[in-house]
């Protein structure tokens, strides 16, 4: 798929989102929007993942680290054809439903199940580490919330993707500023980012839009043509990217939309996306 079909998409997909969250009665809309590009490079530009090859010993690895945007991923691995989305929509946050508010790794396609922040870099050190002890060639991706970085495990994690040298590792942190108590400099500041990663030997990529799937598909290639130590992609995105009804708003962390918003969020992204034709 071309990048403007993919973005396209992304609107598409965006829709799916909210109509879980309608449906299941809650949902972790803001950090959808904001990831869901991230999300669609990676399956459809980036990595060697599909229901064909989901027990494929050498496939590419991901583990979605801020597992509360659970949404997105289920729409987004839906649409690579690892579930149906209208069950997914019709059953999700049901009760005894398997499609619940955070992965579920008895679910195909999802490596582990996450939520509780801080876990999912450091499984994928040790993912990275194994392929290679294996020689395997497969790459190993995660994507966490900024907010998401106030953990102390995430640190030790970066420690050891320098030390073992993992080039085969890249993680992806979804920049939005924008966490469930606010702003996340004001809650625990990361002053400068690309510095601090820097600091501890990641080579570091600034996506200045993150919501851009060409921006993206250029960073993460040359993510993996870096050799030596593991990359890190910091994304400036838009927490509630698509809809003017929710972008750069705390309170849409965690939020079900009013049939208006409803219907003012889907008029927005069927906007956006036509504009994506021109």
């Amino acid at each position: 798929m071309e990048i403007q079909e993919l973005s396209r998409l992304a609107y598409d997909l965006r829709k799916d989102v909210v109509d879980m969250i309608v449906a299941g009665n809650g949902g972790h809309i803001g950090g959808d929007m904001s990831v869901m590009e991230i999300l669609v490079t990676l399956y459809f530009k980036q990595m060697n993942i599909s229901p064909e090859n989901e027990n494929d010993p050498d496939r590419d690895l991901f583990v979605m680290s801020k597992g509360h945007s659970v949404e997105a991923y289920y729409a987004v691995l839906a649409k690579k054809g690892f579930m149906e989305i209208e069950e997914v929509k019709k059953q999700f946050s049901q009760f005894g439903s398997k499609y619940i508010g955070h992965p579920n790794n008895k679910l195909p396609g999802i490596e582990m199940n996450s939520g509780s922040l801080g876990h999912g870099l450091p499984v994928c050190v040790g993912m990275a580490l194994a392929s290679r002890m294996d020689k395997r060639e497969n790459r190993v991706y995660t994507v966490m919330g900024d907010g998401e970085l106030a953990e102390g495990s995430v640190w030790e994690a970066v420690m050891a993707g320098h030390q073992y040298h993992l080039d085969n590792l890249c993680a992806v942190v979804d920049r939005n500023r924008l966490q469930i108590s606010g702003n996340t400099e004001e809650i625990m500041g990361h002053d400068d980012l690309h510095e601090r990663f820097r600091s501890f030997g990641w080579h570091v990529i600034d996506v200045a839009d993150g919501n851009s799937i060409e921006q993206l598909c250029a960073a993460f290639d040359e993510a993996r043509r870096t050799k030596g130590c593991p990359t890190v992609l910091i994304a400036n995105t838009i927490k509630g990217k698509g809809s003017a009804v929710m972008e750069n708003k705390a309170s849409w962390h965690h939020h079900v939309p009013s049939p208006e918003e409803y219907e003012q969020m889907i008029k927005d992204f069927m906007e956006r996306k036509e504009a994506l034709a021109v």
